[in-house]
């Protein structure tokens, strides 16, 4: 017993290192110039450290019973970084395994969720868990969508995409920490970053929604 609880503390540790230090790679891939080398590599070391936070997240939930609502928070945060990855990666809506699968799996994970939510209780703010739940299940009706449009629409619009589900990622895991770490502002330490990042998101999109010349060189 002493044993699992040491490894549950190392892992508790683990998860906050990393879910740290993604914050401020995320940040950086966020300021730097966008395509460059520097937001390339603080992109995919933000993407290593995120994927460090899923894994010791999934181990709090399944093997130490920590609150469920994590998962949640760990399966968005996660599935909008590698979402947004991939759009980067490809440019195109062209169906792939590995991106379905991907979908499928966090419409389980919040399927999950939702089944046991009578058990679980209302442990976190209701604003935070139905608006975490709900814009979960808007990006998986989205990205399972998104094949329906057409190859010429789609090159004008997986810029957007790939910037909202970054910032969002970014966003969340930031509501995640400020939530944990200031609990006597619930549910405004979690809402707050969240209104933000979607502003900053919009901002972006807009700027570069008008610089088609700028996306074309930068993200050639």
């Amino acid at each position: 017993m002493e044993s699992l609880t040491l490894i549950h503390k190392i892992n508790i540790a683990i998860h906050i290192v990393a879910g740290s230090s993604a914050l401020i790679v995320g940040l950086m891939a966020l300021i730097v110039s966008k395509g460059k080398k520097l937001h390339r590599l603080t992109g995919r070391l933000f993407l290593i450290l995120m994927t460090i936070v899923i894994l010791t997240g999934l181990i709090g939930v399944f093997v130490f019973g920590r609150n469920t609502f994590l998962l949640v928070i760990t399966v968005l945060s996660g599935y909008l970084a590698f979402s947004g990855y991939r759009v980067i990666k490809a440019k195109s809506n062209s169906p792939k395994f590995i991106d379905i699968f991907v979908c499928l799996a966090a419409f389980v994970s919040v399927s999950y969720f939702l089944y046991y939510f009578k058990s679980i209780g209302m442990i976190w703010s209701p604003v935070i868990i139905y608006s975490t739940v709900g814009y979960l299940l808007l990006m998986i009706v989205y990205d399972l969508g998104r094949y329906f449009i057409s190859a010429k629409t789609y090159k004008h619009v997986w810029i957007h995409e790939h910037i909202l589900k970054m910032v969002s990622a970014f966003t969340g895991l930031l509501s995640a920490f400020s939530g944990t770490v200031f609990p006597q502002y619930q549910p405004y330490s979690q809402f707050l970053p969240s209104m933000l990042g979607t502003l900053a998101a919009i901002c972006f999109m807009i700027y570069v929604g008008g610089r088609k010349k700028y996306v074309d060189v930068t993200y050639k």
